[in-house]
């Protein structure tokens, strides 16, 4: 039996998967979110008497969908976005992604995500994954609506409920932390430390002088509460583009290596960071990787095999891959690596 809201949220989870624009995706999930609150009853009573549309949410695509799907019948509009977005890849990249246990880089409605925390963690489950960190950003970026101390605080509250709901599924605490101008992290170092893994990321001055910019970068790799150093280069390379910020990568990467940090490989298709050229560099001085989606919205969970692409033809093999471990053995290594830096 075909349930409606599960079909509205597959096609959702598709034109997030695509990029579409997020009026098409917000379509979807709150007519999925009307359907929840009625019985089946009620829908085919509506549906067979065309009052659907009268209900606050539902219009008149959203309906057929949900008419669709009560007749038993796969909703044409679904079989038509049901491959959007899908990247074909090799077959190592392929073995890649199967050996991946989890995403270490992902954002919800507390920040600039798109969805609820529940929905994200229940997407990537849905997907295979073991756990999820959630990394909304650090307070610094308010045009992500970063989290305060005090607000980061409640939703450790938050992900502890939510984890007693969705076990054996674990959502790791975590923050994509703002790279201060100076090299300091973006957030108070006493609750930095309470937090299963820290990305941090540069956001800010992203052109400075390559003089400025390496021992930016350096000062907060070597900080203790860094785990994973984030979409290094941050280029853009979709739409208007966005330039690599310049720093000495060999030095940058040396550092990683010696502190034990990994370094992203960002799995957005309008990011792709770090280049191929740079990610070359870190396997060669011996970094380990974290191959992320950096996702905002739930379909998006499903870009990691682009990451994995890259990683691959670069010559990241899974041994180095923080997150094709379990989350325990994630959790053994960021408490061990904190207390030996």
């Amino acid at each position: 039996m075909r349930e409606p809201a599960e079909d509205l949220r597959e096609i959702a989870f598709c034109l997030e998967r695509a990029l579409e624009p997020s009026y098409r995706v917000k379509a979807f999930r709150t007519a999925a979110a009307v359907v929840d609150g009625l019985s089946r009853a009620e829908l085919t009573t509506r549906a067979s008497s065309g009052m659907l549309e009268e209900l606050t949410g539902i219009g008149a695509v959203t309906a057929l969908v949900i008419t669709e799907s009560l007749a038993g019948e796969e909703p044409n509009y679904l079989r038509r976005v049901s491959t959007l977005g899908e990247t074909p890849v090799s077959e190592g990249a392929a073995a890649l992604r199967s050996a991946l246990k989890g995403d270490c880089h992902v954002h919800s409605d507390w920040s600039d995500g798109g969805s609820p925390i529940d929905e994200m963690a229940r997407a990537a489950r849905d997907l295979g994954h073991e756990y999820m960190v959630l990394t909304d950003h650090s307070p610094r970026l308010k045009v992500a609506r970063g989290l305060s101390a005090e607000r980061l605080r409640t939703q450790l509250d938050v992900v502890k409920s939510l984890n007693e709901e969705l076990a054996p599924f674990r959502i790791l605490t975590g923050i994509e932390c703002d790279i201060n101008e100076d090299g300091s992290l973006d957030q108070e170092p006493s609750l930095l430390a309470e937090l299963d893994l820290v990305v941090a990321s540069v956001h800010s001055k992203l052109r400075m002088p390559s003089a400025d910019m390496t021992p930016r970068m350096v000062a907060a790799v070597s900080n203790p509460h860094t785990d994973v150093l984030g979409h290094c280069t941050g280029r853009m390379v979709k739409g208007k583009g966005r330039p690599e910020s310049e720093f000495e990568a060999d030095i940058v990467f040396a550092a990683c290596a010696q502190f034990d940090v990994a370094v992203e490989v960002n799995s957005r298709p309008e990011r792709l960071d770090p280049p191929k050229r740079l990610l070359r560099l870190a396997v060669e001085a011996g970094c380990k990787v974290s191959i992320d989606t950096d996702a905002h919205a739930p379909g998006q969970l499903d870009w990691q095999h682009l990451g994995c692409e890259r990683a691959y033809l670069t010559g990241v093999t899974a041994d180095r891959v923080i997150n094709s471990w379990s989350a325990d053995e994630l959790l053994d290594w960021t408490r061990h690596r904190r207390t030996s830096s």
